[in-house]
């Protein structure tokens, strides 16, 4: 088992995380480690982009990239209003 810590936030966002894992039915520790487990790395979203070409049989370009980059940027402009 890992060795617990402490994460300084707002009242607010401890207040959401608490409320998302009553929903949920966890705690806020799993709420957490979960969300985190979930979220890509920057590096993680590239060797998948970089894959993903591969299996369609894409060459991964700088333009290629640049446009997953620009995808992405506009699926979080999107999920950044939902919330």
């Amino acid at each position: 088992m890992s060795k617990p810590t402490s994460i300084k936030t707002s009242e607010a966002v401890r207040d959401r995380l608490r409320l998302l894992a009553e929903e949920r039915g966890t705690t806020i520790t799993d709420l957490i480690e979960e969300l985190a487990s979930k979220e890509l790395t920057a590096a993680e979203r590239e060797e998948r982009a970089a894959e993903a070409a591969s299996e369609l049989g894409v060459d991964y370009t700088e333009q290629v990239q640049q446009a997953g980059q620009d995808a992405w940027a506009k699926i979080r402009a999107h999920q950044d209003r939902a919330a």
